[in-house]
C-alpha cells in the first residue's frame, strides 16, 4: 500500500521540474493524479513519462476559465480531490530599478492570482480531512538582491497558508508551505543564466554546497500530502540545504 492509496491528487505546473517529480512520486504512492502545464506537448510529455494513472489538462492557472474547465473535468472522471499541490507558477530576474509594470503584473499573476483561484474554486471538490500543497520558497524568507517581486509572491504564499490553515481548520483540512531552495530545474537554470557566476551554488550561499534534486522537494510534498504529516498546518517545510539559515 502506497502513502497515497485511493487518493485523488491534483499537482498544477505538474508537467516539469518540482512538478513533474511530485505528480511521477504520487503516482508511484498510489494516487490517481491530475498535472496541469501550458503547453499540450509538454504535458503529454509528462503523461507518458509517469507510470501509474495520470491525467493532463492543459491550462494557464492565471486564467479562471481554463481552472474551471481544469474541475469540471476532475469532477466528473473522479468526482473529489483529496490533495492539492499549488505549484505552477515563476519569476525571472529585475532589480528594483529594472520593475516593469509587465515584469509586476506577470508574475502576481502566475504566483499569487493563479494560486489563490486555483485553491479556492477546489473547495467544492476537496474532501474533509484533504490536504493543500502551497508551493512558496526560500526567497520568501530571506532577502535576496534582483528578486524582490518574485520573493514578495512566495511571501504572500506562506500567509496564505497561515491564514487558509485556520480558515479550513473546521474541514480538517490542512494547509501548507513547501519552501524549497534552489533545485535543479529549468527554471533555476534561467535564473542562473542572469547571474554573473558560473556556480549557481556558491553565488546564493547554500551551506550544503548544492543545489536540490526535485525528488528531494518531491519527497517532502508526499509527506505533507500524506498522513505522515497529519498533525502539520499552516507551517513552513524547509527543503533549501539550509539556505535559509544561513
Amino acid at each position: 500500500m502506497g502513502q497515497l492509496e485511493g487518493k485523488v491528487a491534483l499537482v498544477t505546473g505538474g508537467s516539469a521540474g518540482i512538478g513533474l517529480e511530485t505528480a511521477r512520486r504520487f503516482a508511484a504512492e498510489g494516487a490517481q493524479v491530475y498535472l496541469t502545464g501550458r503547453r499540450k506537448d509538454v504535458v503529454d510529455a509528462a503523461v507518458s513519462d509517469i507510470d501509474g494513472d495520470v491525467v493532463g489538462v492543459v491550462g494557464d492557472v492565471a486564467d479562471l476559465t481554463a481552472l474551471d474547465a481544469l474541475y469540471a473535468t476532475i469532477a466528473e472522471r473522479s468526482g473529489r480531490l483529496d490533495v492539492l499541490v499549488a505549484n505552477a507558477g515563476g519569476g525571472q530576474m529585475a532589480g528594483l530599478a529594472d520593475i516593469t509594470e509587465e515584469h509586476y503584473d506577470t508574475t502576481f499573476d502566475a504566483n499569487v492570482k493563479g494560486l489563490v483561484f486555483t485553491v479556492q474554486k477546489a473547495l467544492p471538490l476537496l474532501q474533509d480531512g484533504a490536504s493543500i500543497v502551497l508551493l512558496s520558497s526560500v526567497a520568501g524568507i530571506k532577502g535576496l538582491a534582483g528578486v524582490s517581486v518574485y520573493a514578495a509572491t512566495k511571501a504572500a504564499i506562506r500567509n496564505f497558508a497561515r491564514s487558509w490553515a485556520v480558515e479550513l481548520a473546521p474541514r480538517g483540512i490542512r494547509v501548507t508551505a513547501l519552501c524549497p531552495g534552489p533545485v535543479d530545474t529549468p527554471g533555476l537554470a534561467g535564473f542562473a543564466a542572469q547571474v554573473p557566476s558560473d556556480d549557481a551554488a556558491s553565488t546564493i550561499a547554500i551551506p550544503m554546497g548544492r543545489v536540490g534534486d526535485p525528488k528531494e522537494i518531491a519527497a517532502g510534498a508526499l509527506f505533507l500530502a500524506s498522513n505522515e504529516s497529519s498533525f502539520l498546518t499552516g507551517s513552513d517545510l524547509m527543503v533549501d540545504g539550509g539556505q535559509a539559515a544561513a
